[in-house]
């Protein structure tokens, strides 16, 4: 039996998109980006790898439609193309949902627990009390 993946089955923008979030330097380049339009230059600077290396991430993410790139004289400007993370957020909403859910019945069941324990001690003779 050949072993088979499960993947979501977005688009494949969505799943460029995916591809691309699974790589934490390009993580890191959107976490930079949040802040506003910046020359591949200035980007590169930010981390302890090649150009060359920054280089291929941006034109990951670029194909991801993560970012968008102009020029600006000689500079390749980059800034952060939001639309793409809708659709990641869309599918993470439903493990939110999960979590949310998941949460509220162990906080449930921590607190009736907690009631029943008060019960039972409240309901024990003084003398029969152990340390």
């Amino acid at each position: 039996m050949r072993n088979r993946s499960v993947t979501y089955s977005g688009s494949r923008m969505t799943e460029a998109a995916f591809q691309a979030l699974a790589d934490p330097t390009r993580r890191a380049v959107l976490d930079l980006l949040r802040r506003g339009s910046q020359p591949a230059g200035q980007i590169a600077v930010a981390f302890p790898v090649s150009r060359p290396a920054i280089s291929k991430h941006l034109r990951l993410l670029r194909r991801a439609h993560l970012v968008r790139e102009h020029r600006e004289g000689r500079h390749r400007v980059y800034q952060l193309n939001p639309e793409p993370l809708r659709a990641v957020d869309s599918w993470l909403q439903h493990y939110r949902t999960f979590w949310a859910a998941s949460l509220s019945n162990l906080k449930a069941f921590v607190e009736a627990e907690h009631t029943r324990e008060e019960r039972s001690v409240s309901r024990k003779p003084k003398g029969s009390q152990h340390p």
